[in-house]
């Protein structure tokens, strides 16, 4: 990273504890200078409209239906690109909350057209960064900026704070990096470097979480084969306290025990095949990651057989994401579209 780059992530650290500070000793203050168009309102994308506009910003969001609750919080809800692109100012900041795969471009296909030179079009979602560095490229052609944006924090980080890793050029990150701070906890707004970088490194966090999830599942199978008769929920609860594990993945699986039971829980833990990525790109690259790897082996057992890790592991993926509880084919579809041919 360029000297240049550091020194703007050190000011846009300070801009953000400056913003955090001024903001709480003045809650009714309003950004109504900022804009924001979201593209996909579903988990992700309905709770970062509805933080943005507490927050000031003022939200269109494009969907294919109506959304009630975000229209009551002040969130205007279009339904074609053309009067979504003509309902922000300019130079336009836009949000794509969308699965991996295909689906991206066609929304591109149909927006770029309404769209001017200058105008910023950020991929939130967990594309395949390969995919993000093309489709950067095709962007740039047309003079719009195109920022790969991993996101990350689950749906409660898109409500209340998020982290985000953002690749890209430099004129478009300077026009959507206030908002993106202003969206995100404080320092946990990154500009990652060059088209490709944000989603890189959300792909390689993406990965530790999977090791992650895996040996906190092992634990608890581990806890409930021992001969004590041990309280779960209190171990986890004793561990997100002052423990050397403790982290959100922990209180997760403290809460998830609070509101079920494990027995009440499926084994088969449904994911979008991102990870899968990770792991041909490191075959490629020759690097080993025997944990990421071995962890996502476990995610396809996971289907196959009845396990406490599993179902561990399914709690804390809903916990964090609103991931489904068994088997679902949206997902499964979404998994194998996603797939890319590049490595």
């Amino acid at each position: 990273m360029t000297m240049n780059n550091k020194h703007r992530e050190k000011t846009s650290s300070r801009e953000r504890k400056n913003s955090t500070s001024s903001s709480s000793s003045s809650s009714s203050k309003r950004i109504s200078d900022k804009m924001l168009g979201i593209i996909g309102l579903g988990k992700i994308g309905g709770n970062l409209a509805l933080q943005a506009t507490e927050k000031g910003i003022l939200v269109v969001g494009k969907d294919r239906k109506s959304k009630p609750e975000l229209e009551g919080a002040g969130v205007r809800i279009v339904f074609d690109y053309e009067t979504f692109a003509s309902s922000l100012k300019k130079p336009r900041v836009i949000y794509l909350s969308l699965p991996a795969g295909p689906i991206v471009d066609s929304v591109l296909d149909e927006l770029v057209p309404h769209l001017e030179r200058g105008d910023v079009v950020m991929d939130g979602g967990n594309s395949f960064y390969l995919d993000s560095v093309d489709r950067e490229k095709r962007m740039w052609d047309k003079g719009v900026y195109f920022l790969d944006c991993g996101t990350s924090g689950g749906v409660e980080g898109a409500r209340h704070g998020a982290c985000f890793m953002v690749g890209g050029r430099d004129g478009g990150i300077k026009i959507a990096e206030p908002i993106l701070t202003e969206l995100a906890v404080p320092d946990g707004y990154l500009y990652a470097g060059p088209p490709g970088s944000g989603h890189f490194t959300k792909l390689v966090h993406n990965g530790i979480e999977f090791g992650m999830l895996q040996s906190i599942g092992e634990g608890v199978a581990l806890l409930r084969a021992s001969q004590f008769d041990l309280d779960l929920q209190k171990v986890f609860k004793n561990w997100s306290n002052g423990s050397v594990i403790r982290g959100w993945l922990v209180e997760l699986m403290e809460k998830g025990l609070q509101e079920r039971s494990l027995e009440t829980v499926e084994s088969y833990v449904e994911d979008t095949g991102e990870v899968n990525w990770l792991v041909l790109d490191a075959i490629n690259k020759e690097i080993p990651i025997p944990v990421i790897s071995q962890s996502v082996m476990e995610l396809f057992k996971s289907r196959m057989r009845e396990s406490d890790a599993y179902k561990s592991i399914a709690l804390m993926r809903h916990g964090f994401g609103g991931h489904p509880f068994g088997k679902d084919e949206g997902i499964i579809r979404e998994r194998k579209t996603s797939r890319v041919k590049k490595i």
